[in-house]
């Protein structure tokens, strides 16, 4: 499946990292943490390693390891803006639960 970008999303993506000067994309991962289990992670990236899965969409390149990818295929990430708080939002097909705060999920 991959994963996929809204416009508002690859928008602040590049924005990032024309501000950051370098970097090849973005990475995409998971982390065992918070009340549900797992965490997103999200960070730039200056080199790819063999292992890593590369998706490109909307003039992004999206990086995630093999681990993080069974439990982020078929996510679109999304960038929202609420009020005051704006943010990194991602809509992954594969959560089956989250926590009360919205910071861990679980599958």
């Amino acid at each position: 499946m991959g994963i996929t970008m809204t416009e508002a999303a690859a928008q602040r993506a590049r924005a990032f990292l024309e501000s950051r000067g370098k970097g090849v994309g973005i990475r995409l991962g998971v982390k065992t943490t918070g009340c549900s289990g797992l965490a997103y992670v999200m960070e730039f990236v200056d080199s790819v390693d063999d292992t890593d899965s590369v998706f490109e969409d909307k003039g992004v390149k999206i990086i995630i390891d093999g681990k993080s990818l069974v439990y982020l295929d078929g996510t679109e990430l999304d960038f929202v803006k609420e009020g005051l708080n704006e943010g990194f939002e991602f809509n992954n097909p594969n959560a089956k639960g989250e926590c009360g705060c919205g910071e861990s999920f679980n599958v």
